[in-house]
């Protein structure tokens, strides 16, 4: 995979400041969540700490950093990866609303052999869609109310304000041993228009809308990149 195939796919499938601290190992109580049935149409966000491994194909592991927090009437949602050569950030600042999200600022950068590029939202240009985290966060709430039976679609737009589009179905729940837990899950499959080869598969924790769980990226029937939830934390 080219770097900046790399860099791009940090980006995209992680909506990218990073956690300050290691997080610690989760409650017990929280390692097994109720299944998504259970939950009402819509389960309320609570901050959390979370990081990540990634692996991808043909290069090493590295660490994913993820922090939800609540300020004031909005919340923030912050991520961070790097590798030796290359390194992505992305944050989102959004109202949750009972008819979805709203961006209320964006900001993104990365870094690839010394060269890079900052890219920022305002506010005006994030009245029609939302940006690509809080569309994250928002696909995460739709697959854990259970309001879309078939495939539906999630617009939204990208780091430069261009609309994009996901494809997207739930798969059912599943139980997953990761190096976080034992967590039950609700899977999700995301793919783009016209291009059936490329899929990514979200697995979401029931409770907690916005914490990812683990993600699968395939291509051509081969798995090309997982991440897997290693350490979870909450906050206020």
């Amino acid at each position: 995979m080219p770097l900046r195939r790399l860099l791009t796919a940090l980006l995209f499938c992680l909506p990218l400041v990073a956690a300050a601290q290691a997080p610690a190992a989760p409650d017990p109580a929280y390692r097994k969540a109720l299944p998504a049935a259970e939950n009402p149409l819509r389960v309320a966000p609570r901050p959390f700490d979370a990081r990540y491994r990634l692996e991808v194909s043909g290069w090493p592991s590295t660490q994913v950093e993820h922090r939800l927090s609540r300020d004031g009437g909005s919340w923030q949602s912050r991520m961070s990866a790097a590798i030796a050569v290359a390194r992505g950030e992305e944050q989102s600042r959004f109202l949750v609303k009972e008819g979805g999200v709203r961006s209320l600022q964006y900001a993104s950068g990365y870094s690839l052999l010394g060269f890079g590029g900052d890219y920022r939202l305002a506010p005006g240009e994030l009245e029609g869609l939302p940006d690509r985290q809080a569309a994250l966060f928002e696909l995460s709430r739709r697959a854990l109310s259970g309001d879309c039976p078939a495939t539906c679609t999630l617009r939204y737009q990208d780091h430069r304000g261009r609309e994009e589009r996901m494809e997207y179905r739930v798969t059912g729940p599943e139980a997953l041993s990761l190096p976080a837990g034992e967590f039950d899950a609700v899977a999700v499959e995301v793919t783009e228009p016209g291009k059936p080869e490329r899929r990514l598969v979200f697995r979401f924790h029931p409770d907690l809308p916005g914490l990812l769980l683990a993600v699968d990226y395939h291509r051509d029937g081969e798995r090309r990149s997982r991440l897997s939830l290693t350490h979870l934390s909450f906050g206020e």
